[in-house]
């Protein structure tokens, strides 16, 4: 309407605006068709590093190595060589005299660093304007290839190392260390099941010697990605050939790799911690003594195609704190919300999760209660876990394959996790799925591929992983006879004083 008035009076000609103006250039739009086929970009080099990229509007980017080097690969060596190694990230290098030095170096281009250990993989990663790339790529290169490890620098680590080990027991959050324990009780001894912290005895033992030795086979470049997201492939690439090709590390290198390639072993079993959690949360509003269990069954690799519908499920138990404050999108609708958590006043906590390797995977549930009402909770979350068997209704799980389509795809508007979604598909598969490949595949999960993928989850053994009071924990052997059962009780037991 308003074209039309202004058109129309004053003189001006009547035109069209779907008409080109005269002498005014053609214009170009984005498109959005096309450009995705070739987002991420991969180079291998000569040394058999991977270079992987994608290109995201922008003046800062993150790149970053990530090495196929985690606790996982402890088998042969003192257990805590990955703890240390992400200590000791960004501290003296060849070129760095000190941690500040590179802090200050990083500055200069509104630059962030940080190096993140998991069992299989060690990611050092910065985040820093585009325009300082070949400096991001030197001194990462010298961060990985070249640190001193000082005497200073490893009695500090030492320190740093037994103040986390003492945290980690005093948490009012006792996640990450149940974490710990039902890895160690499903993979007893062995890859993913070795400590992802480095035990209390192993702090004095590992040393300069021992950490070159682990380096010298890990840390190869046919084991490495640079992964780069916020800039152009050809410049990753160029500063890669400059500062990664013919680069020999501090600690030599030797002509034939020692590495361990064991495959995952699930065991099953039970690993307790009988321990005091009455003083856990002191204060105004102490946390009421809690007893924790998690329980998981074997799933699968993230290599399989089972990982998607193991996934759509996690997603549709959820769960989480009776105090969340629930909304949209929280997941109120979920499994252990509706059955868990709504009807049993008592319980504090029942989450689901998911825990995926390259040759395995396990699929736990966390839950917390008075410890008197221990074996109650074990019984409850038995039965979920039989339920899960059963059919999925049509509206919880498009609820959960919504809510995981929706989850991944916020989660990678951001930088970050673009960067570690790249690199970490990359050193695993060579390859990246992309997103939209990732919705089509949750979108084509059905109820059946849930019953098939949880009725083969529950042939495993149970993993177990108790702490807090355990007067009223069962045995081993009669969770184990729960989840055999059609409908996951507890086989009974009679005692004749309570």
């Amino acid at each position: 309407l308003i074209a039309v008035v202004l058109f129309s009076g004053g003189g001006y000609p009547n035109i069209s605006l779907s008409t080109p103006l005269p002498g005014i250039p053609k214009p170009l739009f984005a498109s959005v068709d096309g450009q995705e086929k070739y987002e991420t970009k991969i180079t291998t080099l000569e040394n058999g590093l991977k270079v992987a990229s994608q290109n995201k509007f922008g003046q800062f980017c993150t790149v970053g190595i990530l090495v196929n080097s985690g606790s996982r690969h402890e088998a042969k060596y003192p257990s805590g060589i990955a703890h240390f190694l992400e200590k000791l990230a960004f501290s003296s290098t060849a070129q760095y005299g000190s941690k500040d030095e590179i802090l200050l170096t990083l500055e200069k281009h509104g630059g962030i660093c940080d190096c993140q250990t998991s069992r299989d993989t060690t990611m050092y990663a910065v985040s820093a304007e585009v325009k300082g790339l070949d400096t991001v790529v030197s001194l990462l290169s010298d961060a990985v290839l070249q640190p001193r490890l000082l005497d200073e620098e490893l009695e500090m680590t030492r320190m740093a190392v037994r103040f986390e080990l003492e945290d980690l027991n005093m948490r009012p959050d006792p996640e990450p260390l149940l974490t710990e324990m039902i890895h160690a009780a499903a993979y007893r001894g062995n890859t993913v099941g070795l400590p992802r912290f480095c035990p209390a005895e192993n702090v004095d033992k590992i040393d300069k010697n021992v950490l070159h030795s682990y380096l010298r086979n890990y840390y190869r470049p046919e084991r490495m990605v640079l992964a780069g997201v916020g800039i152009e492939h050809e410049q990753l690439v160029e500063s890669a050939r400059k500062y990664l090709l013919d680069v020999k590390p501090v600690w030599g290198t030797s002509s034939a790799p020692n590495v361990d390639l064991s495959v995952a072993q699930y065991t099953g079993g039970i690993v307790k911690m009988e321990k005091d959690m009455s003083d856990v949360s002191l204060g105004p509003t102490p946390i009421p003594e809690l007893t924790h269990i998690m329980i998981g069954l074997e799933s699968c690799s993230y290599l399989e195609d089972d990982f998607i519908p193991f996934a759509v499920l996690n997603m549709m138990m959820g769960g989480g704190g009776s105090f969340s404050a629930g909304g949209p999108g929280k997941g109120m609708f979920t499994r252990l919300y509706l059955n868990v958590l709504n009807r049993h006043h008592w319980m504090y906590n029942a989450t689901s999760y998911h825990h995926s390797y390259e040759d395995s995977g396990l699929l736990c549930i966390h839950a917390s209660a008075d410890p008197r009402q221990v074996r109650e909770m074990v019984e409850i979350i038995t039965r979920e876990f039989i339920q899960m068997g059963g059919s999925a209704g049509e509206m919880e799980l498009e609820r959960a394959k919504t809510q995981l389509k929706s989850m991944l795809m916020m989660n990678l508007e951001s930088r970050p996790v673009i960067f570690e979604d790249v690199g970490r598909q990359v050193l695993s598969t060579g390859k990246r799925k992309l997103p939209h490949e990732l919705c089509h595949l949750i979108s084509s999960v059905t109820a059946g591929d849930i019953k098939r993928v949880t009725t083969k989850m529950l042939r495993s053994k149970p993993a177990v992983a108790a702490l807090g009071d355990l007067m009223e924990l069962p045995s081993y052997e009669h969770i184990q006879a729960a989840l055999s059962s059609k409908d996951g009780r507890l086989p009974r037991t009679y005692r004749l004083f309570r």
